[in-house]
């Protein structure tokens, strides 16, 4: 029996991106159409589950013209939505490609605030599923004012309902959730060094970063993204290293969120953990090769998954 999937998006947004010959300083230029697609970690992973034919339940919040619009988007595409209605606009993103040379500028505006009040009542709605899913995934960054705190209190509801806690977020959100301790976490190695209290990490000395992590009981399973060099897989069971396929990289907008999804998507159907790092290359190498904020083509995952290079394995000690 397949297991059910919780996606929630404090932070969402609208990507909105268009294409211009080339970017000169104090000069108008004439972008192409803009295009609008739904953005934010927990959205985005949602969508890629979609695509990979698994179902997720997409929580997110949702405030005035732009949240309307994200959430007709959503719509389009078929996902399971239940917007959560604040009073601050949702954010939009801009994201300008140069024609010229391929190169990407993306503009990242910061979420309006979510009021204390709106907080207490999200984490009422979460607590009150009666039908909790087996997993849940917690991606993307915090709105303004939003202290880290509130995802303690998050996790500690999912818990409580014996859900597999998935955690993607950066800074001090990031530390204050794997204090908590959650399932899996996707850092990147100076994430993982923060989360070490060290400096830096080299190659070497982040198996005993991870290692110790995980004795610990921060996390059952610390995926240490190395962008495209590939990936790490720590757990109890031991280290798996795989590396990614050289692709021509369009963008890497949604590349993390679709790693993440295709590792759910073998945690979905009882896999183990080498599929799971497989998978999770896979998708988020395939997006890289989509335009624009696009996400993966399944076809290119599937060619991708069938053709990547040995894993190596060890005890990560």
């Amino acid at each position: 029996m397949s297991k059910s999937v919780l996606t929630i998006t404090l932070n969402p947004c609208i990507d909105k991106s268009s294409t211009v010959k080339e970017v000169i300083p104090e000069k108008k230029l004439r972008c192409e159409a803009p295009k609008y697609e739904p953005g934010g970690g927990g959205i985005n992973v949602s969508r890629a589950l979609k695509r990979l034919g698994i179902a997720a339940d997409t929580i997110f919040t949702s405030g005035g013209r732009t949240g309307k619009l994200l959430e007709e988007l959503l719509q389009k595409e078929e996902l399971d939505i239940f917007p959560f209605p604040v009073g601050n606009e949702t954010r939009e993103n801009f994201i300008v490609v140069e024609a010229l040379n391929n190169k990407q500028f993306r503009f990242g505006f910061p979420g309006l605030s979510i009021s204390e009040e709106e907080q207490i009542n999200m984490l009422r709605t979460i607590e009150s599923i009666n039908t909790f899913p087996d997993i849940t995934i917690i991606s993307g960054s915090l709105p303004e004012q939003v202290k880290p705190e509130f995802l303690k209190d998050m996790i500690q509801i999912c818990k409580r309902k014996n859900s597999k806690v998935i955690i993607d977020t950066s800074g001090e959100a990031l530390e204050i959730a794997v204090n908590e301790g959650v399932f899996l976490v996707k850092p990147n190695i100076g994430e993982l060094a923060a989360l070490s209290e060290k400096s830096e990490l080299t190659e070497a000395t982040m198996d005993e970063a991870a290692n110790h992590l995980i004795q610990n009981g921060k996390a059952e399973i610390i995926v240490v993204s190395l962008g495209a060099k590939g990936a790490v897989l720590y757990s109890k069971k031991g280290k798996i290293q795989q590396s990614a396929p050289p692709v021509q990289v369009r963008s890497t907008v949604g590349a993390g969120d679709s790693m993440v999804a295709g590792m759910v998507s073998v945690l979905v159907n009882e896999g183990n953990e080498e599929e799971l790092l497989r998978m999770g290359i896979a998708c988020g190498t395939a997006t890289t090769m989509a335009e624009g904020t696009g996400l993966f083509l399944k076809e290119d995952v599937d060619h991708l998954y069938q053709h990547l290079p040995q894993q190596h394995q060890g005890n990560g000690q």
